[in-house]
C-alpha cells in the first residue's frame, strides 16, 4: 500500500481547512455507514479508502478483497465512527475506489479477451496515468490481471522514437548496456528492418510501435529466420483497442501495452451511505 501521508495529501487537497459543511450542522455524535458498489466489476481500492478512514479513527471493515468480482448491491466496506469523521473522508475514499475500480474492471476484461487467443499473452499499462496517482494506478492494473510496466523513467531504459532521432539506434543500445548490465533495456521500433537492428544490437524487449497486424507478423518472421525471436521480447503498442485486440494477440508477441487502461477510465460507481 502507498504510504499514508501519500494518501493524506487527498484529503487536503478535498478539504484544505476541513470540511466546514459537517463542522456546521452535525453534531458530534458517531454513527454506522456501508460503501456500496452499484455496478459489477472487479473492485479495488478498498485497502487505500480503509486506512484514510482508520487514519481518523473510524473502524473500517473489509468485507471483501481487492481484486474480487463484485456484482450490483454489494457491501464493500462497512464503517463505524465519528459522523463528522466519515463525511471528512467519503469523497476521497469513493474517488479512489471507483477510479482503482474502474481501471480493474477493464484490465480485467481486456486479460479475459486476450487470453482466449493467447494465453500466454499479457497485457500492460503504461506511464499515461493521473499525475499524482500513478501508483494507484498501476495497482489497480495488477489487480485486474495486468503488467504495470515501468512504474518512473527511472524503472527501466526504454528507448523512443525521439532518442532515436538525436542517437542511432545501436549506439542508442550499445551506450545503455554500458551503463548497467542489470538493467533490462527496451527499444521502441517503426519497421521489421529496425526490430532485427535492435535485437542483433542486444535489446532485451522490442516495442513494435503503430503496426499493423501484417506488419508485426512480418517482424516476427523475419526476427525467426534469423534465429533471434527467442533472444527478445516483444511488445505491441499504439493504435490497439478492444475491438482489434484479438488481431494483435495472435500475431504471436509477448505483451500488449494499452495506454488507455489509465488514460482514459471509466469510474466504477459506488456510493457510501449512513445507515439509520
Amino acid at each position: 500500500m502507498v504510504p499514508i501521508h501519500h494518501l493524506l495529501s487527498y484529503i487536503d487537497e478535498d478539504a484544505p481547512f476541513g470540511d466546514i459543511t459537517s463542522e456546521a450542522i452535525i453534531p458530534d455524535v458517531n454513527c454506522s455507514a456501508v460503501i456500496r458498489a452499484e455496478q459489477s466489476g472487479v473492485i479495488a481500492g478498498l485497502e487505500e479508502a480503509a486506512a484514510l478512514f482508520e487514519y481518523f479513527q473510524v473502524v473500517a471493515e473489509r468485507k471483501i478483497r481487492d481484486g474480487e468480482d463484485v456484482r450490483t448491491g454489494d457491501v464493500v466496506l462497512v464503517l463505524s465512527g465519528n459522523a463528522k469523521k466519515i463525511l471528512l473522508v467519503e469523497r476521497t475514499a469513493l474517488n479512489i475506489i471507483g477510479r482503482m475500480s474502474g481501471i480493474a474492471s477493464q484490465t480485467r476484461k481486456m486479460v479475459n479477451r486476450i487470453t482466449t487467443v493467447s494465453p500466454s499473452c499479457r497485457i500492460a499499462c503504461t506511464r499515461k496515468t493521473a499525475p499524482g496517482f500513478r501508483v494507484l494506478d498501476k495497482k489497480a492494473v495488477i489487480l485486474g490481471g495486468g503488467d504495470p510496466h515501468r512504474t518512473s523513467l527511472s524503472d527501466g531504459i526504454l528507448i523512443k522514437d525521439n532518442h532515436l532521432a538525436l542517437v542511432p539506434l545501436e549506439t542508442a543500445i550499445h551506450k545503455a548496456r554500458a551503463v548497467s548490465a542489470y538493467r533490462i533495456i527496451e527499444v521502441e521500433v517503426e519497421t521489421p528492418v529496425d526490430a532485427k537492428k535492435a535485437a542483433e544490437a542486444g535489446s532485451d524487449i522490442i516495442l513494435l510501435d503503430n503496426m499493423s497486424p501484417e506488419q508485426i507478423r512480418a517482424t516476427v518472421e523475419l526476427l525467426r529466420s534469423h534465429e533471434l525471436r527467442e533472444r527478445v521480447v516483444l511488445e505491441v503498442s499504439g493504435g490497439v483497442d478492444e475491438n482489434s485486440l484479438h488481431s494483435y494477440a495472435a500475431c504471436g508477441i509477448d505483451t500488449i501495452s494499452m495506454g488507455a487502461l489509465t488514460h482514459t477510465v471509466r469510474n466504477f460507481s459506488v456510493t457510501l451511505e449512513i445507515q439509520p
